[in-house]
Order: C-alpha cells, then sequence, then structure tokens
C-alpha cells in the first residue's frame, strides 16, 4: 500500500496553545490565523493561545479553531515542504468538523467561509437541545452493530416521548459513540454493561451530536450551505456519512447537511481508503487522536501527527529524501 489520505481531526482534540508555536515559526500560519480572525470578527487565536480553555471548549469556537490549526499546518506544508494535495493525496478525510477543514486544505471552500460555516455550525448545534438534555457516552469493547442494538433496546425499554439514542460515531478499535436523550443514553450505557461492554463513559460534551435531536442544526446549515461557493476539491474527500469519496458540490452540500445527523462512519472510511491502496495517514492539525485510531483500524499503516513547527521539519525532511 503506497497510497497517502490527509486526515483533519474533530471535537475533542482541542487545547489551549494550540498553532502557537507554528505562529511563532511560520508566516504563513500567522496570516491564516489573522485571516480566520477577520471573519469571525474576533480575535480566535488568541483565544487559541492563551484560553482560557472553558471558553475554548465551547462548540462555537472549537469548531473553527480546530479548522484553524488544521489549515495553518496544510499552508505551512504547502510552502515549507511543497505539498500539493491535487498530486499527493489519494483521499481527504475529516472527523465530523474535521470533514470542512479536509474541503477548505482541498480548495472546495474558502478558508472565510469554511470558518464562517463552523461558526454557524457550532452555534446551531449548541442551542438545538436545552444544556443537560442530551448525552453522549463511549461504549468500549463494542462493534457498531451491537451498540446500535443496544441504543434501540434502550428506547423500547423507555418508551419516552420524544426519546432519542442512536450510534453516532464508529471510531474503530472497539470504540462506538451513542448519542441521545440523556436518559436514554443512561439506560443503553447499563444495558451495554450488561453485555459485554467494557466500559460505558459518558463524555463531557454540551450536546447531542449526530442524532436525530440535531435536526434543527441540520435546517440551519442546508441554509447556510446553499449561500456559499462550493468548488470540486482537488482530490476526493471520504464523506463520514457514506464512507465513500464526494468530488462534486452538489454531493457535498448534501452530505454536510446529513452529516449533523447522521452517523461518523470513521472506521468504514478508514477501511476504504486502506483498501484502496492507502498505507500512509498523516493527520494534520491539533492532537493525535486519529493517528490512533487509524492504527487500530488498519494493522500495519502508518500514522503520522503534524501539528506543530518539529512536526513539519520532519516532513519536509522526508519529502526530500
Amino acid at each position: 500500500m503506497t497510497g497517502t489520505a490527509f486526515l483533519f481531526p474533530g471535537q475533542g482534540s482541542q487545547a489551549v496553545g494550540m498553532g502557537k508555536a507554528l505562529a511563532e515559526r511560520f508566516a504563513t500560519a500567522r496570516e491564516i490565523f489573522a485571516r480566520i480572525d477577520a471573519a469571525l470578527g474576533q480575535n480566535l487565536s488568541r483565544l487559541m493561545f492563551e484560553g482560557p480553555e472553558a471558553e475554548l471548549t465551547l462548540t462555537a469556537n472549537a469548531q473553527p479553531a480546530l479548522m484553524a490549526v488544521s489549515l495553518a499546518v496544510a499552508r505551512v506544508l504547502t510552502e515549507e515542504a511543497g505539498l500539493d494535495f491535487g498530486a499527493d493525496a489519494q483521499f481527504l478525510a475529516g472527523h465530523s468538523l474535521g470533514e470542512y477543514s479536509a474541503l477548505a486544505a482541498a480548495g472546495a471552500l474558502s478558508l472565510e467561509d469554511a470558518a464562517r460555516l463552523l461558526r454557524i455550525r457550532g452555534e446551531a448545534m449548541q442551542s438545538a437541545v436545552p444544556v443537560g438534555e442530551g448525552a453522549m457516552a463511549a461504549l468500549l469493547g463494542l462493534d457498531f452493530a451491537q451498540s446500535a442494538a443496544i441504543a434501540a433496546e434502550a428506547l423500547s425499554e423507555l418508551a419516552a416521548a420524544g426519546a432519542v439514542c442512536q450510534a453516532a460515531n464508529d471510531n474503530g478499535g472497539g470504540q462506538v459513540v451513542i448519542s441521545g436523550t440523556r436518559q436514554a443514553v443512561e439506560r443503553a450505557m447499563d444495558i451495554a454493561k450488561r453485555k459485554g461492554a467494557r466500559r460505558a463513559v459518558l463524555l463531557p460534551v454540551s450536546a447531542p451530536f449526530h442524532c436525530a435531536l440535531m435536526q434543527p442544526a441540520a435546517e440551519t446549515m442546508a441554509a447556510a450551505l446553499e449561500k456559499v461557493e462550493i468548488k470540486r476539491p482537488k482530490a476526493p474527500i471520504v464523506a463520514n456519512v457514506t464512507a465513500r469519496p464526494m468530488q462534486e458540490p452538489a454531493e457535498i452540500r448534501k452530505n454536510l447537511v446529513a452529516q449533523v445527523v447522521g452517523a461518523v462512519r470513521w472506521r468504514e472510511s478508514v477501511l476504504f481508503m486502506a483498501e484502496r491502496g492507502v498505507g500512509r495517514f498523516v493527520e494534520l492539525g491539533a492532537g493525535k487522536v486519529l493517528s490512533g485510531l487509524v492504527k487500530r483500524i488498519v494493522e500495519g499503516a502508518t500514522a503520522t501527527p503534524i501539528g506543530g513547527p518539529a512536526e513539519v521539519d520532519a516532513f519536509r525532511l522526508a519529502a526530500v529524501t
């Protein structure tokens, strides 16, 4: 397997200080952060560099901030190491909000439009469900089909009007996230433990993402996406909701709306890329969550996170040797 795929992280990878070393070292990174600050009318980069963490973690801030770091890394690699997504990437893929980062890196969305869309997305997802009414939980040691069946069983046991529980993220490596109304998610956690889950852990998130409760946010995003130009990306983007490549603008719009309420099929996406010859995965942005997942999903694959100057230098050195 000789192909390369570039990956872009999602919410949960944020940390105070992310992007700061890049900005100190590379003018290109400073330019990216300044453009996003201007597009949002907010000093988001200062929040990224200095915190406070509680404010950075807010969905409306975390989503464009993570995209900003990913795009800064991508542009620095383009200038410093000659990276060309059109020539060098067999596929790109992003986890949830990371799909917007992938689209911007591949030229399908402008940097400014991606930042504004993620601000709208974050605010819409946060406001779709009153705080405390929804929840998400990670089920460890079960596969996606088992988790989906447990979610359905929780609903049948509960039989409460308006209850929602869905398998929301198939992250791979025996990690599935469920999402829905708090009572239903907690019921599903109990069932999962009885049925052999290694652990069932409530996640510290502010809303139940990727489930039917997000329908108001999906409608908001449908309207917002109609107002922006989407171009054909330089390389295929493997979509979260289909685990298949997308390149046509109309298909991209449709999938970005569906993604708000649909499951993130990350395990399937990584397997799809590996089955088509990708053996090298490069994660651009904050953290190394996706690199860890790739190694658990595809035996023998290499997965390299790039988020700071030292990692940029290593990539650049590998490119010339």
